[in-house]
């Protein structure tokens, strides 16, 4: 399955602040529309839907708080619709609609269009990681000066953080993607290439995430009722 060509920007894009896109960096942000039961499944599964909603909600305006000063062009993925007034505003995030069949075409697709622009080093995260700050970022963005490619290894046995500065469209195909097997095989397609790991780190998916620990203990109190 080929990757589609570059999208038209929306109107919404259109406001964004021009000269960062010159940036030499890009930062593309994936992250799901929030919506009522079709976000964070396997927590709501133990939380329940309204909490887990909930937690999402907080976990993207972290993401927002860590990004949106971050030396980079910046770029809000959406997975379903691209939306006007919300916390990722114009000035900071150009938004995009992401496009393709699964995770892989669409990250592909990203990437894609961001070296067409004439980016030199682009970095992707997903919008849930309350385990990851602006100085994270900006330290792989400054490996990329050194590195062709940077990744920041989840403990699910996905990754967190991708950043290349040449773009190798095999490591986006041919992957189970949401399942322990992400990492080992994307580090198998990279082996005859310039790899840094950053640190193992965790990100939410399931209640064990989050257990424990005191940001998420509002979201939770009806548990232990």
């Amino acid at each position: 399955m080929g990757i589609v060509p570059p999208q038209k920007k929306s109107k919404e894009a259109a406001t964004v602040n021009y000269h960062n896109l010159a940036s030499e960096n890009l930062l593309l942000i994936f992250t799901r529309n929030p919506e009522l039961g079709k976000c964070k499944t396997r927590l709501a599964a133990t939380v329940g839907d309204e909490s887990a909603l909930d937690i999402y909600k907080f976990l993207l305006n972290h993401t927002v708080s860590i990004t949106k000063d971050v030396n980079a062009a910046k770029q809000t993925w959406y997975s379903v619709k691209i939306r006007k007034d919300d916390i990722w505003h114009s000035s900071f995030f150009d938004k995009r609609l992401q496009q393709g069949s699964d995770l892989g075409i669409r990250m592909a697709n990203a990437f894609q269009e961001g070296f067409t622009s004439k980016h030199e080093r682009i970095i992707i995260i997903g919008s849930d990681m309350y385990d990851l700050s602006k100085a994270d970022i900006e330290k792989a963005f400054d490996i990329l000066k050194t590195k062709d490619f940077v990744i920041g290894p989840a403990e699910d046995g996905g990754y967190y953080l991708l950043g290349m500065k040449i773009f190798k469209a095999n490591i986006f195909y041919n992957k189970s993607w949401g399942t322990n097997t992400v990492l080992r095989d994307t580090l198998n397609d990279l082996k005859e290439e310039d790899v840094h790991l950053l640190e193992e780190r965790n990100d939410v998916d399931m209640y064990e995430d989050i257990a424990g620990i005191d940001a998420f203990r509002p979201f939770l109190k009806h548990l232990e009722k």
